[in-house]
């Protein structure tokens, strides 16, 4: 009961204090809008923007072509380039201009007689208007000669199914020739946007459709972690003020044990922090859609572990500082070096082997990982007790390190 009524008191005493909501609350959730912002935050919400290389289209064969419309719908399921139809009478000083300006990455001319040649030796080419200078250009034009390619290749394939169908039963009329090889070309045409076969890596226990894409799946843990440690200013403050001014030596002529005061000040610790993360968890789950309660056990878990080593290290902050004024330095500055190395402001997958490799000597790395687990890799319980039991051997060596370190005078 001791133990309890020291950890209340505690946590009275951090909430009176202003500067506890910035660190604990204000803080994380706006700087986990900005890093999701600086990652493409929300822009997934905007279906009608559409990222690839606008080129234009002029078809002066669309009278009579038979293969211009089919080669327009290629080139508009291109995953990089995106047409838009352009009349005929437009000047080719105004068509220039586009590109020029970069208006346009291309501009495609598309001849009369396209359709009529295409299936010969010799077709006609293509006009392409492009800078081949600019990425832009470059790359337009690698795409625009990809979707030429696959017209080419599957008009080749539908005369060789007509030709081989025609060998072993004769059509019985020019026109069943012809709706025989439109079926095949469109079937050809089709299964460039359908493959035969796809590669997918799958985690074990994966649920594909509940895994999230964006980007604060990211940012949301990593300032969460962040600003955990952040918030043990007012905490560790706390410990540090009462040995200062005598209080827990007057704590030690009641019937109050050493283990009853160490244990109420790590209890308060810890249920600040992991009422701060259930907070934000919370935030991220309503707000930003992050998918923390797809699997809430496993959240649980990595929540309450991340709790128990700030708890710890606020402890050990506490037992060191001599000063309220060291107290705040000493919660900043291993905030910003776990922070930073343990993949909290960008995703450790983006860096080196040699800097992952350091970075899980962190906590804060096994803790993203933790989070990242549920919430961008869409794994369940399983996936988290590695960085459970990691989290759980640092708090037990900080909660270990305060305590042998403690001084009551």
């Amino acid at each position: 009961m001791r133990i309890l009524d020291l950890a209340l008191k505690d946590l009275l005493q951090i909430v009176r204090d202003w500067k506890s909501f910035l660190f604990l609350l204000i803080m994380p959730i706006a700087f986990t809008l900005v890093f999701g912002f600086a990652f493409g935050g929300f822009e997934g919400e905007n279906e009608q923007t559409d990222q690839r290389l606008p080129v234009g289209v002029i078809d002066q064969d669309r009278l009579g072509g038979r293969y211009s419309p089919i080669l327009y719908e290629l080139l508009s399921n291109s995953d990089v380039i995106r047409p838009e139809i352009f009349a005929e009478e437009i000047q080719a000083e105004e068509i220039e201009k586009k590109v020029n300006e970069d208006e346009l990455a291309a501009i495609i001319i598309i001849p009369a007689g396209y359709s009529d040649n295409l299936p010969g030796n010799e077709p006609l080419r293509l006009t392409t208007i492009l800078k081949t200078d600019t990425n832009a250009g470059a790359t337009a034009q690698n795409a625009i000669q990809a979707v030429v390619n696959r017209l080419v290749n599957a008009i080749g394939a539908a005369q060789f199914s007509t030709q081989a169908h025609a060998g072993q039963e004769p059509f019985e009329d020019e026109a069943a020739r012809q709706t025989f090889f439109d079926q095949a070309l469109n079937q050809a045409v089709t299964a460039w946007d359908q493959p035969p076969f796809i590669v997918v890596s799958r985690y074990p226990g994966v649920q594909e459709e509940e895994t999230s894409a964006n980007a604060f799946a990211h940012s949301s843990p990593g300032m969460m972690v962040q600003f955990a440690i952040a918030g043990l200013i007012g905490a560790a403050e706390v410990l540090v003020l009462e040995r200062k001014s005598g209080s827990l030596k007057r704590l030690l002529t009641t019937s109050t044990s050493r283990w009853d005061i160490m244990l109420g000040h790590y209890l308060a610790m810890f249920l600040m922090i992991f009422t701060q993360i259930a907070i934000l968890i919370i935030f991220a789950q309503v707000f930003l859609d992050v998918p923390y309660l797809r699997a809430p056990l496993a959240t649980l878990l990595v929540a309450v572990c991340t709790a128990l080593f700030t708890g710890s290290m606020g402890l050990l902050i506490g037992t060191l500082a001599k000063k309220p004024e060291q107290a705040v330095v000493m919660s900043l500055i291993p905030m910003f070096i776990l922070s930073g190395l343990g993949g909290a402001w960008v995703p450790l997958e983006f860096t080196s082997e040699t800097f992952q490799t350091i970075g899980h000597f962190t906590p804060v790395a096994w803790a993203m990982d933790g989070f990242q687990n549920i919430v961008m890799r869409g794994l369940g319980l399983e996936s988290v007790l590695l960085p459970a039991a990691v989290l759980l051997g640092f708090a037990l060596a900080l909660f270990g390190s305060a305590v042998w370190l403690f001084k009551f005078e």
